[in-house]
């Protein structure tokens, strides 16, 4: 499958380091494969430690001069970037589904979903507020606001794009400085948009991007270079926390956006048809392969037979196939590792008793597909209660009372994304009060946008990215005491 691109430049093999394409010390690279198709779409430059170090030099002396210049103007060079992304989404889609797997048109969402950041943080970077507090008559106490410093980003495959301009939106709007690691699995887009950041006029040095076969040459730099002085994060909560501990000897700033087990509660009286779409496009978004969507689908015991048989009508419509198949409803899972990972999970539920209604096994389409599952005959003491399934699999479990679905729900050490179906509006806010999870859709499972706070509770990490908030992650407050007035 031939990757036909309207600009071929957009297809960058190379590192980006202080505004230049440059290729790693030591010449190696590594493969980028397509999912749907096993084959090498590209050879891609491997960095590690010491052209890290390198970055990290360059990127602090590129902040000295970014973060005095005017908001008004680095909001210019955000806007230039995010036009150029939106100018860009045909190819920068193509690139994402080659290499990530997921459909034309959702990999087209995806595009425009991370410019959205781009344009909102842009704006917020001009709303750095401070504060003036009530002080004795001789003095004044005053409260600014400045850029905590050079910023290490490390991203994870399902969302190649959106994943990196939630991070280097605010760091650069706040006045910092960032490099960033891709996952090996999807670098290029990464690096396309690298390119497009160039064209919009980010200056040498702010925005890096360091493609690397070895996560941990890389990272342990990253962790332990003292003039980096915040570390933000995406990926899985067992990295998260060796990343924190890593960070501890020099103390800096994280951020963690980790794993999640998302439940989807359904009571009796929820519109049913809404319930069965929402959970629909929350499990499999992505062929299943994010950290909000539906993890375990919780339906009252008594529309719990009508709702499977609703979501299993929709299910068995879906249409796997190569993401630029036009009919194609979903796409691959990332890799042959990520798939029998997944079969384990559907394989050890069914030994303990799982039924299977649909799908159930890899597809014949062979790769790196698994057909759309649906389990029902779960229940809490089974381990698929507590994995997150990183795939195509929604486990329906039954419960009775609102009770008992809060503590089904909140059985788990992750919080990240939770939903809430009913009509019943006492009810809406005794389990979104109830639950322990940093976001709650009710009535709603399309919830992420780049004017909310996304985050998570408990073992699904700390810190907000979009909104207002999440600016205040890439900013230090400085008390200044003005006395002898």
């Amino acid at each position: 499958m031939k990757l036909q691109l309207n600009d071929s430049s957009l297809l960058q093999t190379q590192a980006f380091i202080n505004g230049e394409w440059v290729n790693g010390d030591a010449g190696e690279t590594f493969p980028v494969s397509n999912p749907a198709t096993g084959e090498v779409i590209a050879e891609v430059a491997s960095v590690g430690a010491e052209e890290t170090a390198r970055t990290i030099d360059l990127a602090e002396a590129a902040m000295k001069e970014w973060k005095k210049l005017a908001p008004a103007k680095r909001s210019e060079i955000l806007e230039r970037w995010h036009n150029l992304i939106i100018e860009n989404t045909d190819d920068l889609a193509a690139i994402m589904t080659v290499e990530q797997g997921k459909p034309l048109f959702e990999a087209k969402g995806e595009v425009m979903y991370g410019a959205s950041y781009l344009k909102w943080f842009a704006e917020e970077g001009k709303r750095i507020y401070g504060d003036v507090l009530p002080s004795p008559g001789d003095r004044r106490s005053i409260v600014i606001k400045q850029p905590v410093g050079v910023v290490a980003a490390i991203t994870p495959w399902n969302f190649p794009n959106a994943m990196i301009t939630r991070k280097a939106a605010p760091a650069l709007a706040a006045g910092c400085s960032i490099l960033l690691k891709p996952a090996a699995e999807t670098p290029l887009s990464a690096l396309a948009l690298a390119e497009l950041a160039k064209r919009a006029g980010v200056p040498a040095g702010l925005f890096n991007v360091l493609p690397s076969k070895s996560a941990s040459l890389v990272g342990g730099e990253m962790t332990s270079n003292a003039k980096v002085k915040k570390l933000t994060f995406t990926g899985s909560t067992p990295i998260g926390k060796l990343l924190m501990k890593q960070c501890a000897d020099t103390v800096k700033r994280t951020s963690m956006e980790l794993g999640g087990n998302a439940p989807v509660i359904i009571f009796d009286d929820a519109d049913l048809d809404l319930a069965v779409k929402g959970a629909l496009v929350s499990k499999y978004r992505n062929s299943g392969q994010t950290c909000i969507c539906a993890n375990r689908l919780l339906v009252q015991e008594g529309i719990y037979d009508k709702f499977v048989e609703k979501f299993s009508e929709a299910v068995k419509q879906f249409k796997l196939g190569h993401g630029f198949d036009d009919d194609a409803t979903h796409g691959p899972v990332v890799s042959k590792k990520a798939l029998a990972d997944i079969d384990a999970i559907v394989q050890n539920a069914v030994e303990q008793g799982a039924n299977v209604v649909t799908g159930g096994k890899p597809s014949e389409l062979g790769n790196c597909f698994y057909e759309p599952t649906i389990l029902t005959d779960v229940n809490d003491k089974m381990s698929i209660f507590g994995e997150e399934i990183f795939g195509p699999v929604a486990p329906v479990f039954k419960f009775s009372t609102e009770e008992e679905a809060i503590a089904m729900a909140n059985d788990t050490e992750f919080g990240l994304a939770s939903y809430v179906f009913t009509e019943n509006l006492g009810r809406i806010w005794r389990v979104s009060e109830g639950i322990e999870y940093g976001m709650v859709g009710v009535n709603e499972t399309a919830i992420s946008s780049e004017v909310i706070p996304f985050g998570g509770v408990k073992e699904s990490g700390q810190g907000r990215e979009g909104s207002k908030y999440g600016l205040e992650d890439y900013l230090e407050t400085k008390y200044i005491c003005m006395g002898g007035l």
